[in-house]
């Protein structure tokens, strides 16, 4: 029979894997419905899911705890915090999609380098 040693931050990595792909999944339903508000056509759908694909390029790794994948997953959160702080800005019409946006995506981000700090030393 085999033990094998706990890692010290092993529960909270845990907890922090699954807030983000929750945030992520979150980050992505409120991009889709953002653009489709309104007008629930199949163009502002597609084009929704489009502006999602960033998102989405990153999930497998997530799943699967490949820490190289959290580290590059944080640079496909910034243009969602980029589009919340600039739609906040300059369309006032927008600024609760906007300001929810950019919630989730600082949230992510700082629960991406969580993650990171949290397993730090793994591999």
């Amino acid at each position: 029979m085999t033990h094998s040693v706990p890692q010290p931050g092993a529960p909270l990595a845990g907890r922090i894997r699954t807030l983000i792909i929750g945030l992520l999944c979150a980050l992505i339903v409120v991009v889709v419905s953002w653009h489709t508000a309104g007008q629930r056509s199949m163009s502002h759908i597609l084009l929704g899911l489009a502006l999602t694909l960033p998102l989405w390029a990153p999930l497998p790794g997530l799943i699967g705890r490949k820490r190289r994948t959290y580290a590059w997953a944080t640079l496909c959160v910034v243009p969602y915090f980029v589009l919340g702080v600039t739609e906040a800005v300059a369309n006032p019409a927008a600024r609760m999609w906007a300001g929810l946006c950019l919630s989730i995506a600082l949230v992510l981000f700082v629960g991406l380098i969580g993650y990171l700090r949290v397993t730090r030393g793994e591999e």
